[in-house]
């Protein structure tokens, strides 16, 4: 009986760990990187079954330089791929806001929208997020719209850093958020919609964006933005982001970036200002 269970065993670990494998590298953008080194492979194994020995030697030649030059390369892909797998709770059940918690937040966006003041709400998922939870204030608090919309007033000793939402509670506020290391960002998204798409990048957590010049409420997650969303999309959006937690395929484009697109289009064409979507 232990000689069957063992390999089945065996099995299911190996299955699991290449699931996970996979799962970071697709969050992390380094699908790329695998996809080159599947290529390298094929012309490496068809240049050893018809003995092409000149692209053999090239090959074997060139590469202790190619490791070198990939690490060089996709450092910043490597680094977050290390970063998840350090701070990766795998086991740990999500922890999302009930749905009443969750309303409480879109109506505070709604109304820091109306009132155009800037805000960051990021919500928590499977990856621990504690150190930029000690970056800012703990409040430990309940999630209500009043709290949340007094958080992000002017002037406020808060209101420029970020909020975290964890556990179905307002864990912190006045968090600093890292800045996003993509090159190809509008010159019209600010400080705010960036450090969004930084946190989306290191971490497997949901961001609500308020823009404090048009009022634009939007979602960043896994490294792209949805922008300018309805309180409706928002509310759906969310959902399904925190109920189905980490698991691949959350964040492939749908129709709330489409939708956003072509709200960024009518809004860059009524404002002559270049304020569209940011999805890599």
């Amino acid at each position: 009986m232990y000689g069957l269970i063992r390999p089945a065993f065996d099995v299911a670990i190996l299955a699991f760990l290449l699931y996970k494998a996979y799962d970071l590298l697709v969050k992390t953008q380094a699908v790329q990187l695998v996809k080159g080194a599947v290529f390298l492979a094929l012309v490496y194994g068809i240049a050893f079954l018809f003995k092409l020995t000149t692209l053999l030697w090239i090959l074997t030649m060139l590469a202790p330089g190619l490791f070198i030059a990939v690490a060089i390369v996709f450092q910043p892909e490597l680094r977050k791929i290390i970063i998840r797998l350090g701070q990766g709770e795998l086991f740990r059940p999500d922890n999302k806001p009930r749905i009443g918690r969750l309303e409480a937040v879109v109506t505070a966006a709604e109304i820091l929208s109306q009132q155009r003041r800037g805000a960051l709400v990021v919500f928590s998922r499977r990856v621990n997020i504690r150190n930029i939870i000690d970056t800012g204030t703990r409040l430990n608090a309940d999630i209500s719209s009043s709290l949340i919309v007094t958080v992000f007033e002017f002037d406020g000793p808060l209101h420029d850093g970020a909020m975290i939402i964890q556990n179905g509670r307002i864990a912190a506020a006045g968090c600093f958020l890292p800045l996003s290391e993509q090159q190809g960002i509008k010159k019209s998204f600010g400080t705010r919609h960036r450090a969004s798409l930084g946190m989306s990048e290191q971490s497997d957590a949901v961001i609500l964006v308020v823009s404090e010049e048009t009022g634009a409420i939007s979602l960043a997650v896994d490294g792209k933005l949805y922008y300018d969303l309805s309180p409706i999309e928002i509310t759906r959006k969310l959902r399904e982001l925190l109920d189905r937690g980490a698991r691949r395929g959350e964040t492939e484009p749908d129709k709330f970036s489409l939708a956003a697109d072509v709200k960024a289009a009518e809004e860059e064409a009524s404002l002559g200002e270049g304020k569209d979507v940011f999805v890599e």
